[in-house]
């Protein structure tokens, strides 16, 4: 069977897959154009890189794609499934990476950790030049945007802190669940206008896309934190922007924005704003999680002819 790994992966993950499934060939691709090129390849492996459908219209013997990662915008899912192609995910594998870096950008932003850093560097040692903006997670209500293993996880560790979370969702979890999680439903208006941070993680559908706009963030708590880890086009770049420049928020930790041309950014030189490059599952320990998973998702392709978390299920047309 011939892998394609499409996108930058860590150090050593072709060798890691290699010992996993012996007998296979790995084709590499690290650039979209090297990927599009590519006309070989029974299953993809695709990080980063996009999927549309005019890369899979060229690899006639595919037989299955598999996200590394829960995240699956990035794949044209409707076509593959004309073609008979399953869309896998990888769910829960980079949950811990993703949290802990929505709950450091919390962290950063209620301690206004850059401006003072900032501040150091430039040879002022005053810790009072930021006092009144900073603000700890203890007693503090973060509401959590979805209810799945990235959420679950940032649950978990903002309680740490004393935090309390809330979380809304369409599909509610089971009760036994939120009290294994300590966390309460709410509704998403509820949750906007209570909570102190408030953190995104649901995937970009088209049901999704500005789910935080301007009215949305009107009704969020003056003063409050907003965290986007998840996808760029989730929240209205230009009406966030505004919210922290008229202090209507305290500021905004974003590890993904809707235009990632910085040079047009509204928060190019926005203070009180931090911007990461879609990095939360961007470790190198990462890897040891989830080629395991892909792994055996590829042996049970080829031994039983299925696969675990499809997502295009209702396109497949075979």
């Amino acid at each position: 069977m011939k892998i394609i790994l499409a996108g930058p992966y860590p150090k050593g993950t072709k060798e890691k897959f290699q010992k996993l499934l012996a007998g296979c060939k790995f084709l590499e691709a690290q650039t979209q154009e090297e990927y599009d090129a590519l006309s070989e390849g029974d299953v993809i492996v695709v990080r980063v890189l996009k999927t549309p459908e005019k890369t899979l219209e060229n690899k006639p013997s595919l037989k299955a794609v598999i996200r590394w990662g829960a995240g699956y915008d990035s794949v044209d899912i409707q076509a593959a499934g004309k073609r008979g192609i399953p869309v896998a995910t990888t769910p829960g594998a980079n949950a811990y990476a993703v949290s802990e870096l929505a709950v450091a950008l919390m962290l950063s932003i209620g301690r206004n950790l850059m401006e003072n850093a900032g501040k150091t560097r430039e040879g002022i040692w005053d810790n009072k030049i930021f006092s009144s903006r900073m603000t700890t997670l203890n007693h503090k209500i973060v509401g959590i945007i979805g209810g799945g293993n990235i959420g679950r996880s940032v649950a978990r560790q903002v309680q740490s802190f004393g935090a309390r979370t809330v979380y809304y969702d369409i599909s509610r979890l089971s009760l036994e669940t939120e009290a294994a999680y300590s966390m309460e439903y709410a509704d998403f208006d509820t949750l906007l206008a209570q909570s102190d941070v408030v953190t995104l993680h649901i995937p970009l559908l088209e049901g999704t896309r500005h789910i935080i706009g301007r009215e949305e963030l009107s009704k969020m708590k003056p003063g409050a934190i907003l965290i986007n880890t998840a996808r760029g086009g989730l929240v209205d770049d230009n009406a966030l922007a505004e919210a922290v420049l008229n202090g209507h928020l305290l500021g905004a930790g974003l590890d993904c924005v809707e235009n990632e041309n910085l040079s047009e950014s509204p928060f190019k030189n926005l203070e009180h704003v931090i911007l990461t490059p879609h990095m939360g599952g961007t470790c190198t320990d990462l890897a040891d999680e989830m080629i395991p998973r892909i792994a055996a998702q590829i042996r049970m392709l080829m031994e039983k002819g299925t696969l675990q978390f499809v997502v295009n299920q209702a396109y497949i047309t075979n």
